[in-house]
């Protein structure tokens, strides 16, 4: 036997294309990602021109105008309602996704969901080490070590819409998946990191309240797909929940992504089946509201800074705050990301998916740099509103966030014509599998 043949086993491949139904359903997302993308940057831009201007103390009044009710502690100012109670639907929305994933995407199988989980947990861990080491000289800065982690799935999948139709749809189901774990292991960070003073009894309640909304979706769950029901008896339980989870000391979005959890998926004989029933009714009328409305006033509360914090334009590269978000963002993220599905590959001897390439990976990587909404919050939940380093932080991340998706464009623009132009030239529909793809390197 010839001791230098090949090895006749095939080897398995990271990516793959996805089944059609999942790329249809990436590809709806995508399609009302863009729009709420685009309102989140609108808003953003409006917080930044209104703080920068001679008007800037009106804006500032407005953010911090406090209304609610002081003994139930909801006595709150208008840019903490959004961020805790606006945010709130927006994380239920990523709990019916969560949900949605692990029951009946690619997260239900390991050979699918160990590249993404794998590639978040490195895109994670990588941009957190380099903002403690550019911060390590101070403990008041370093505080904010979990900023840079996060990646915004509304901009970051808005930005590959707009700049990768023709992209493979293996990249953008490895983009969601990632973004969606991405988003799981900031709610984790936040739930164990930045509670603060818990208090038993309100927790306690709050498991009631949770049993009480989850039994009654599950048991009456075609009662509550008519218009009235739920808004009468779901709505009022999950307040209630909201109220509690506030009270206790974990914060108050971590509620929003528990009752997502809680709302049922609609199954047939052979299992789950993706979207329909209660879930898909409950997110078709909430995520206008939250694309709409909720992430662009939270956006627009939480992106109001003096550019370059209060030490003006000069300091914006050499304060650590800032200077770590950027670098932790627009090189760690890619660099966690990117090199973690190339440890794989060396860890499994697996390969690529044919009808991809590495340079793909690297723009995509490169989109996980975008952190902004739960970057934001996680900057309040840091430094407090409006303080000094949360103003640095903030400029960090909208630099950040900017130049990590031109970069992705300018990487994936690119790679998106050459798909383009593979697709339509009429040796495309006669090559085997991955050719036109490889053709495009």
């Amino acid at each position: 036997m010839d001791q230098h043949a090949p090895d006749a086993r095939p080897r398995p491949f990271l990516f793959g294309g996805g089944s059609s139904s999942e790329l249809l359903r990436i590809s709806s997302i995508l399609r009302k990602e863009t729009v709420s993308g685009a309102l989140l940057v609108v808003a953003a831009i409006a917080a930044l021109i209104w703080a920068n201007s001679p008007l800037a103390a009106g804006y500032f009044q407005l953010r911090d105008l406090r209304v609610g009710y002081g003994p139930w502690h909801l006595e709150l100012s208008l840019g903490e309602w959004a961020s805790d109670g606006l945010l709130a639907i927006f994380f239920f929305l990523v709990g019916l996704e969560l949900k949605r994933e692990f029951l009946d995407g690619d997260l239900r199988e390991a050979n699918k969901s160990v590249v993404p989980v794998a590639a978040a947990a490195g895109g994670v861990a990588v941009p957190a080490i380099i903002y403690a080491v550019v911060n390590l000289a101070s403990p008041e800065t370093l505080k904010g070590w979990a900023i840079p982690t996060a990646t915004d799935i509304a901009f970051a999948v808005a930005v590959l819409a707009l700049i990768g139709s023709h992209l493979p749809g293996a990249l953008r189901i490895f983009l969601l998946t990632l973004a969606v774990v991405d988003d799981l292991i900031a709610i984790a960070i936040i739930a164990f990191f930045y509670s603060q003073d818990i208090r038993p009894e309100p927790l306690l309640l709050v498991l009631l309240a949770l049993a009480a909304y989850t039994l009654l979706a599950h048991r009456f769950r075609r009662f509550f797909g008519t218009r009235a029901a739920a808004w009468l008896i779901l709505l009022p339980l999950g307040i209630a929940a909201w109220v509690l989870v506030h009270n206790s000391g974990i914060h108050a979005t971590v509620a929003g992504v528990m009752l997502g959890f809680a709302i049922p998926l609609a199954y047939s004989k052979s299992g789950p089946q993706p979207g329909g029933g209660l879930a898909e009714i409950l997110e078709h009328r909430l995520r206008p509201l939250s694309a709409g409305f909720g992430v662009p006033v939270f956006a627009f509360f939480a992106a109001g800074v003096q550019v370059g914090g209060r030490d003006g334009v000069g300091s914006l590269f050499s304060n650590p705050v800032t200077l770590g978000v950027i670098i932790a963002l627009v090189a760690g993220k890619p660099i966690g990301i990117l090199g973690t599905v190339w440890l794989l590959t060396k860890a499994t001897k697996a390969r690529l998916d044919r009808s991809i390439t590495w340079i793909d990976i690297f723009g995509v990587s490169l989109l996980g740099g975008i952190g902004f909404t739960v970057s934001l919050l996680i900057t309040e939940l840091s430094f407090g509103h409006g303080s000094n380093y949360s103003d640095q932080a903030t400029t960090g991340v909208l630099v950040a966030s900017l130049t990590a998706s031109l970069l992705a464009a300018a990487v994936l623009l690119p790679r998106n014509r050459n798909y383009r132009q593979s697709s339509a030239s009429p040796s495309a529909s006669t090559a085997g599998p991955g050719k036109s793809s490889r053709s495009a390197a």
